[in-house]
């Protein structure tokens, strides 16, 4: 654990991220065959959220480390926290007007709302994998 540095976090992140909307664009057809456009639209947008929020937390602790580290440009925290809050707002914004407009099923924006969960564990599960080697 010592020799995990700020670009292995960032990397890790990233690559959930892209292993996020990779499952996204598989998943989103499949889901519109089988039960309709209401609920692949609806998976797509808990993704968009879970990707938002994965995002979002890789902005909020890279700028902690670059303070705790004490080195470098840092942007200033209370712009990253504005930001923070902002999403957490356009989120319940987002659910509550997609829940509402879409007829689609809830567990399609729970599974994309959990995609980020499950993109992040798999990236690190990948990453003790790597460890143990």
């Amino acid at each position: 654990m010592d020799s995990f540095s700020d670009a292995d976090f960032k990397k890790t992140v990233w690559s959930a991220l892209r292993l996020l909307v990779t499952i996204m664009v598989v998943a989103a057809p499949l889901v519109w065959w089988k039960v309709g456009w209401q609920s692949a639209a609806l998976l797509v947008v808990g993704a968009v959220i879970s990707g938002s929020g994965l995002y979002e937390w890789l902005r909020l602790m890279t700028a902690v480390m670059v303070r705790m580290d004490g080195g470098g440009t840092a942007r200033p925290m209370g712009m990253v926290l504005f930001g923070f809050f902002l999403r957490l707002g356009l989120t319940v914004i987002l659910l509550y007007v997609s829940l509402k407009i879409l007829n689609g099923s809830v567990y399609a924006l729970a599974g994309g709302l959990a995609l980020g969960v499950f993109a992040l564990t798999v990236e690190g599960l990948r990453l003790m994998k790597a460890w143990t080697n």
